[in-house]
């Protein structure tokens, strides 16, 4: 399968047409934002370890009955897709407290919550990313109820596996967002990605974080930490 024409290009991602109108190419890149775009730089290597971790925990998301838009890894970089429309609703689950969670409630990092919550954001980045509710979600046509429902049911369920595979790593999933689609016939479909710029992982022992928020807040060791991730995802047991 062989790339055609560019159709788009975000903030760590290019996509790319193919010989099927029903299948895309995705291709990762090193560019790092933060902020809405505010902050930007670059993680060397950051495409390749995005683009194989969330291709081999799709592949075993969807052994477990969640669907996906993955369909094969064609080279370190680039992914091909089942072309999808994104649901405009970014999808954030949380374990703990952390991040905009922490600022926004003025509760410190690194509470555990009783029970994970579930925050919608409407994808708009001229508006910043709002948080908006499901009756928002719904007066502005973003999505259907049945949508809704399904994608709060595959969020909880995707929760509930990606928890299992980090704590054999002795990783905390502390937090992450994910993004839905709808296939030409309308099913939704789980898009996007999943890696450490999407998730917040900590080191269950140390409490170091693994993730993006070492490029968001000028920690250091960014390259470091997401080369250390992926080493511990692809060390099975």
């Amino acid at each position: 399968m062989e790339k055609r024409e560019q159709l788009y290009e975000g903030k760590a991602k290019k996509v790319y047409a193919t010989d099927d109108p029903e299948l895309l190419i995705v291709s990762y890149k090193d560019d790092a934002t933060a902020f809405n775009g505010l902050k930007k730089g670059t993680i060397t290597g950051k495409g390749v370890i995005n683009n194989r971790m969330s291709n081999a925990l799709m592949a075993r998301l969807e052994k477990t009955g969640i669907p996906t838009h993955f369909v094969k890894e064609l080279s370190e970089r680039d992914t091909l897709v089942k072309r999808v429309r994104i649901v405009p609703l970014e999808v954030i689950v949380r374990n703990i407290s952390a991040g905009s969670f922490s600022k926004r409630y003025g509760v410190p990092e690194g509470i555990p919550f009783e029970e994970p919550t579930i925050e919608f954001s409407y994808k708009n980045d001229s508006l910043g990313d709002p948080l908006i509710n499901t009756y928002h979600a719904l007066a502005l046509k973003l999505a259907t109820k049945a949508e809704i429902d399904t994608i709060k049911d595959y969020a909880f369920r995707i929760n509930d596996e990606l928890k299992a595979i980090w704590k054999k790593r002795g990783v905390t999933l502390v937090d992450f967002k994910l993004e839905f689609g709808r296939l030409s016939d309308g099913t939704i479909v789980l898009a996007d990605e999943i890696s450490p710029d999407t998730c917040r992982l900590w080191d269950s022992e140390t409490g170091k974080k693994l993730d993006k928020d070492r490029f968001r807040r000028d920690l250091g060791g960014v390259e470091e930490a997401y080369a250390e991730i992926m080493e511990r995802l692809e060390n099975e047991e």
